[in-house]
């Protein structure tokens, strides 16, 4: 049966075509080689006429010529000998008086990827490239960039690059078109080569050939343009009046390549010029009219236009209307048109695209009928003065009594009493009219929370919360929550009439339910209220974090990468190329010049090391062109293990995944806990419950100090399974146990928010940097000031100046409730990737919780970085001193410090600043100090103390000069606190 579908030759068959591809008739010939062509087309093997079809090459007939070199293509590969054959026709057809020839054999050996015939390749090649017809030019560019994929050593060899790049400054717009694609595609298989040296001349020859290529040289040449920064906004604004006229081009793809450029070099223009707000009209025609093509290129468009209106809304703001949804709109574009919709709201036009909202709410699409009653909350969070009439036009939804728009509608409504308390609970008795109906958990726990905030404003709230008690192990993890959370609200606004109420819920959350995120929630509330009432009452009914209109944008630093991929796949797909291109191939992140500094890299001062004092060279002193790192690059996977930090080469590496993937679900569960208490007991009236430690009750929601270190602390029965060491002088990541002995350490700066509230979803993250036996540790505490329960905590580190990386995973072992505060300490290693930094201790951070992923920047101070034996001999102190040049020397003054040499020396020498030796001149004592960072930089210092005299000076010497000022900042700290 399956034989019928094996496409083979009979051999009678294979004999006709011989016979006929070696006649003496050309017809004949040319009739044969098509039949080959034909049965290869459909995949029937005629690899055997291999010798006959190549003997048929010499002719002048142009169109069997490509009939012959088509089937060479395919077989090729398979026959290499053969093939080989065939090099001399392809020698001399490169010489051939006609052009068509002599290019088509050049494509076709490109084409060839048999490494035997690569080196015969070369010398016609370079004739082609100097040929006299640009087509013959053109073709041979391209065949660069493929011999260069077969043999990168050989193109570089044989100096094609170099040929390559003077093609740019070819007469003809197509050749220019060409060289610049194939250094393009060479320079993204390597991407340090800094092939395409970009330069004005360069430039400008682009943008003259830009106006006479086709499409596809248009497109080429703008890319080309997008990665260029400019010197200055007088060159951003002549390149960008020399791109515009590209908006007006039929070609989607063009129009989308030059709003790139476009959007990359307004960036550089002042906003107060006139030509920029002349740019800004003119980019959005273009725009518009992208939107009256078939629906798949509108959606292209859309996801574009998506990320234009989050940089620069200004664009569109007055050209609402082309966003509204069409009756024959599909789907994917309805939804899109949407999102864009409300990105644009304003109050200029917010009377409008409500009313344009509403009628979607009554379509009979389900999924975007959600989609319209969701953009009506959050418009009236984003528009403050529309509020009130989003309230009205959702009251007016729930009225129609549809099941899915009356739930969608309680959703935001809850939000927007978040956004506006006090402002609109008189609707709350219409949402409880509704309740039975109410049959979707993110529905049902909207409007428990609300009966549970507004209990004292609901007559009957505790028999409307019975009512959701009597199913409660039905219902999902995300009601019950809410349903224990808002019970006990009810307790502590009306205390006499809910006992029975919350006892009951108390049981169910702790006795009868396997959910640990419900237990140990339902532990925590049992533990306040039978010990302390008043402290539940400002825990539970804290002041809620305000909700920011923001949430639902792309994080800044994301959009800049994403801005500057407008037109392929990553503005699509709104993730960066790294996140869905396998391998290193085309991952280059790019920023967009405004937000990255100037551009420029920062020069490499010497950097060679002292005689005698280290061999390892400074890892600081790697340059970067960009100076600022991207967290988008980061493999957000934790080790494997808890063990040692393993070597920089393979725990670092940066990865290309997806950021908000499944990259963290490997951290260590926590196990369930075995015992289950006694059901709890309401104070004034019954014993207190049993003694469970603050370190199994999840610690002190409040975040005292008396029990905040218990969150570090693992239960009993997981305890084990965390005690391996994380790097050497630790017994452990949470100092419980083997801190007994250790040294103190040095000076640790205070805690300072690095993560704020609005920023974090809810999580505030505050910390500081501490050297303790030897180990850098990053001190964290971790706030919830969200509604919801958060877990699954990781943490990483874009490269860095010094190397810093996690040495281990980030270990918070139980989950974050609402209200609660955790205390973390994390070692870290100095053997991540490096890249220079600005400012030099600037460390960028990503930390991914069950909510998002979420960025910041910190700054540790440098003397974190001063290891332990950083003291240095004399005779080689003296030595390295004179070694120095005086310009790589900096003095610098400590202003009101109040201590002798002596105190001094000690305090520094706590932190490893040692002092070599002391001498008196005129009643003045100078302390001789050295000190080495982690990466082997020596620093040497003369600290000046007069006594009496509050002033003190310090003289810093090191090779790498621009560590001096991070230096001064430590001793200025560490000698004031």
């Amino acid at each position: 049966m399956a034989l019928r579908f094996l496409p083979l030759v009979c051999a009678g068959e294979i004999f006709e075509l011989k016979a006929e591809l070696n006649s003496d008739k050309k017809e004949k010939k040319k009739e044969a080689v098509k039949k080959v062509i034909a049965s290869m087309t459909v995949g029937k093997d005629v690899s055997a006429l291999f010798p006959d079809v190549v003997n048929c090459m010499q002719t002048d007939n142009l169109e069997l010529k490509k009939l012959v070199y088509l089937y060479l293509m395919n077989y090729a590969k398979s026959q290499p000998d053969m093939a080989i054959m065939a090099v001399n026709t392809f020698v001399k057809d490169c010489e051939d008086p006609n052009p068509l020839i002599r290019a088509l054999a050049v494509r076709t050996m490109g084409c060839i990827r048999v490494d035997k015939i690569t080196e015969y390749l070369c010398e016609p090649l370079r004739k082609c490239l100097k040929d006299e017809d640009p087509y013959v030019r053109k073709t041979a560019a391209v065949c660069v960039a493929k011999l260069h994929d077969i043999n990168a050593q050989l193109v570089e060899d044989q100096g094609f690059l170099d040929t390559l790049k003077d093609l740019i400054s070819d007469s003809n717009p197509m050749v220019v078109a060409n060289a610049v694609a194939a250094l393009s595609e060479i320079a993204e298989s390597h991407p340090n080569s800094n092939l395409l040296d970009l330069n004005p001349q360069t430039i400008n020859k682009l943008l003259t050939a830009l106006n006479e290529c086709t499409e596809w040289g248009q497109i080429f040449i703008l890319d080309c343009l997008a990665n260029y920064t400019p010197r200055d906004d007088r060159e951003s604004q002549s390149i960008c009046e020399r791109v515009t006229p590209r908006l007006s081009h039929a070609n989607s793809a063009v129009v989308l390549s030059a709003v790139k450029v476009l959007m990359k070099f307004m960036e550089m223009l002042p906003k107060d010029l006139d030509y920029y707000g002349t740019l800004l009209k003119k980019l959005a025609p273009p725009l518009v009219t992208l939107l009256s093509a078939e629906p798949e290129l509108q959606y292209v468009a859309l996801r574009n236009i998506n990320l234009i209106v989050q940089r620069r809304p200004e664009i569109l703001k007055h050209e609402m209307k082309v966003f509204f949804v069409k009756y024959n709109d599909p789907i994917y574009v309805k939804l899109e048109k949407l999102d864009i919709m409300i990105r644009l709201a304003s109050q200029a036009n917010i009377a409008q695209v409500l009313a344009e909202l509403k009628e979607y709410a009554t379509e009979v699409d389900v999924d975007f009928v959600r989609k319209a009653v969701r953009a009506i909350g959050r418009c009236a969070i984003k528009v403050e003065q529309s509020a009130e009439r989003c309230v009205s036009t959702l009251l007016d939804l729930i009225q129609t009594k549809v099941n899915y728009v009356v739930q969608e509608a309680i959703v935001v409504i809850k939000d927007i009493f978040r956004k506006y308390p006090n402002k609109y609970e008189s609707v709350i008795a219409t949402l409880c009219e509704n309740l039975d109906s109410l049959d979707e958990p993110e529905a049902r726990a909207a409007m428990i929370w609300i009966v549970g905030e507004y209990a004292e404003r609901i007559d009957n709230a505790d028999e409307l919360l019975e009512s959701f008690l009597e199913g409660f192990h039905d219902e999902s993890t995300q009601v019950q929550l809410q349903l224990l959370t808002a019970i006990v609200k009810l307790f502590l606004k009306k205390p006499t009439e809910t006992q029975e109420l919350v006892q009951q819920v108390l049981s169910l959350a702790t006795q009868d339910s396997d959910n640990p995120d419900l237990r140990d929630r339902g532990y925590i509330y049992w533990r306040l209220l039978s010990t302390d009432p008043v402290a539940a009452k400002e825990v539970v009914l804290a002041e809620k974090p305000l909700i920011s209109e923001e949430t639902d944008l792309i994080e800044p630093t994301l959009l800049e990468e994403l801005i500057c991929h407008i037109g392929t796949l990553a503005s699509v797909y709104h993730k960066p190329p790294s996140a869905f291109v396998e391998g290193s191939r085309g991952v280059q992140h790019k920023r967009l010049p405004g937000s990255a500094g100037s551009g420029e890299s920062v020069e490499s001062p010497d950097t060679g090391s002292a005689a005698g004092v280290s061999d390892a060279p400074p890892a600081v002193i790697l340059s970067q062109g960009d100076l600022l790192g991207d967290l988008l690059n980061l493999d957000l996977t934790p080790p494997a293990t808890t063990g040692p930090p393993p070597p920089a080469t393979s725990g670092m590496q940066l990865g290309a995944m997806d950021l908000l993937g499944g990259g963290l679900d490997s951290l260590p569960p926590i196990p369930l806990r075995a015992d289950t208490p006694q059901s709890p007991q309401i104070p004034h009236q019954s014993p207190s419950p049993p003694d469970y430690s603050p370190t199994e009750l999840g610690g002190d929601l409040g975040g005292s100090a008396a029990m905040g270190a218990g969150f570090g602390a693992p239960p009993a029965a997981t305890a084990a399974s965390f005690s391996a060491p994380v790097s050497g002088g630790l017994d452990d990541l949470f100092d419980l146990g083997g801190g007994v002995g250790m040294p103190m350490g040095g000076y640790s700066p205070p805690k300072t928010v690095w993560l704020p509230v609005m920023k974090g979803k809810g999580l505030e993250i505050s910390g500081t940097f501490a050297r303790r036996a030897g180990v850098i540790q990053m001190e964290m505490t971790l706030t919830n000031k969200a509604m919801s329960v958060m877990t699954d905590f990781a943490i990483q580190f874009n490269r860095n100046s010094f190397g810093l990386a996690p040495a281990g995973p980030l270990q918070v072992l139980t989950p974050l409730s609402p209200n609660q505060s955790i205390e973390v300490t994390l070692p870290l290693s100095t053997v991540g990737p490096v890249m220079k930094m600005d400012p030099l201790n600037n460390l960028q951070v990503a930390v991914k919780n069950n909510i998002d992923v979420f960025y910041f920047s910190c700054q540790y101070p440098i003397n974190m970085l001063f290891v332990e034996d950083g003291k240095m001999e004399r005779q080689v102190f003296l030595t390295t001193w004179k070694e120095i040049p005086n310009d790589s020397e900096a003095q610098f003054q400590i202003k009101d410090c109040h201590l002798s040499s002596d105190a001094a020396s000690n305090k520094l020498q706590s932190s490893n600043i040692f002092t070599i030796a002391k001498r008196t001149v005129d009643g003045q004592d100078l302390l001789y100090q050295s000190t080495k960072l982690s990466n082997g930089i020596w620093v040497l210092a003369e600290l000046r103390v007069q006594t009496g005299n509050p002033n003190f000076t310090v003289c810093l010497k090191c090779r790498a000069p621009e560590v001096s000022q991070y230096v001064f900042q430590s001793y200025e700290a560490m000698l004031k606190n």
